[in-house]
């Protein structure tokens, strides 16, 4: 090949000093002798692996699960490896992930921090390369990439204040997370100077999952004035209430309108199609991913504060109708079945 040996070895370490074209001439003439790089050798000389960690609270949820696809693919293309690491929303399971990548010598760390990371993790993202996913915790730098929450709850609520609904109800994760309190803040921003903030009801506090929805409907719908219509805060709480709105019988939109939270395929088929804010996950880990491999590739880089902030968009189906027709359907039915008085006359009849 006429090339020095330790330009091989800095080929086959993937740096970014040596150029595409002699890494693929390395790589190519490697792959033929079947030559596996020797990670622990590398790392013990002080070289980076070229594992990306990635910690995201759970797998499971098709938010997190569509930006670890997404993010595995760019990632892979720039010759890293993602290493995924769940954390439960658990500060000290968080900081053990964090110990372990450092260890391994972990070329960088793309994270979606829980509420207050560990003065250690801190630390260990401090010494690493990285930046947040979604959430963003002040603690732990102002690089970020993120959705725009408190503007898509604001225009989900707005939706349900143009259709007349004056009772409206809100179902969200804790406010102890960036995106939890966004959120929330957006659902207050748009009632703010109307009616219906006096009238308004929210159930917040929890880590999201389907069990804290359903609980959370049921409490909203046996209150005195139960809300005409909710709007929703997470996918997985989202994936709760209509689980239960099912499986109660609640006709929607005339007993109540919801919008949800995430675009998920289910959704669209969903009893009459769920109104929705669709999320561009899967764009914005793209994003994320790239500019961070412009960072891995880059000899010295820049800590600026970096923010890009990506907006939802509001997808409207069948699950949010007006208050008007509401009370129409409503009469429509009280009427088909004779109203009140002929149904507890029927009652009386032998």
């Amino acid at each position: 090949m006429q090339i020095s040996v330790s330009t091989v070895g800095r080929a086959l370490s993937n740096d970014p000093r040596i150029s595409l074209a002699t890494r693929k001439r390395v790589a190519d003439v490697a792959s033929e002798l079947g030559y596996v790089a020797n990670r622990a050798a590398q790392m013990m000389r002080g070289a980076s692996s070229q594992l990306v960690g990635l910690l995201i609270p759970d797998i499971r949820n098709g938010f997190y699960s569509t930006a670890a696809h997404a993010l595995s693919k760019c990632l892979e293309a720039g010759g890293y490896q993602l290493m995924l690491c769940e954390t439960d929303d658990d500060r000290v399971v968080e900081c053990r992930h964090l110990r372990e990548l450092s260890s391994a010598s972990a070329s960088g760390v793309i994270v979606v921090p829980s509420a207050k990371p560990m003065a250690e993790s801190v630390r260990l993202l401090a010494s690493m390369r990285s930046i947040q996913l979604l959430r963003k915790n002040a603690s732990l730098g102002e690089q970020s990439f993120a959705i725009d929450d408190s503007r898509a709850i604001h225009l989900a609520t707005q939706h349900l204040l143009g259709l007349g609904h004056e009772r409206i109800g809100y179902i969200g994760g804790s406010p102890n997370l960036s995106t939890g309190a966004a959120r929330l803040q957006g659902f207050r921003d748009a009632l703010r100077g109307t009616k219906a903030a006096r009238l308004a009801c929210e159930e917040v506090g929890p880590p999201s999952s389907s069990e804290v929805g359903r609980s959370a409907l049921r409490r909203l719908l046996a209150l005195p004035a139960p809300p005409t219509a909710i709007v929703l805060g997470s996918v997985q709480i989202t994936y709760g209430v209509l689980e239960e709105a099912h499986e109660s019988a609640i006709a929607v939109p005339r007993d109540l309108s919801i919008v949800g939270f995430s675009d998920e395929l289910s959704f669209r088929w969903w009893g009459p199609g769920l109104t929705t804010l669709a999320l561009p996950v899967s764009e914005l880990a793209t994003a994320c991913g790239l500019w961070f491999l412009h960072q891995l590739k880059t000899k010295n880089p820049v800590y600026a504060p970096y923010s890009s902030i990506s907006a939802a968009q509001l997808v409207i189906r069948g699950s949010t109708r007006a208050m008007e027709e509401v009370d129409r359907s409503r009469t429509s039915v009280q009427r088909a079945s004779g109203g009140p008085a002929a149904r507890r006359a029927r009652k009386l009849s032998p």
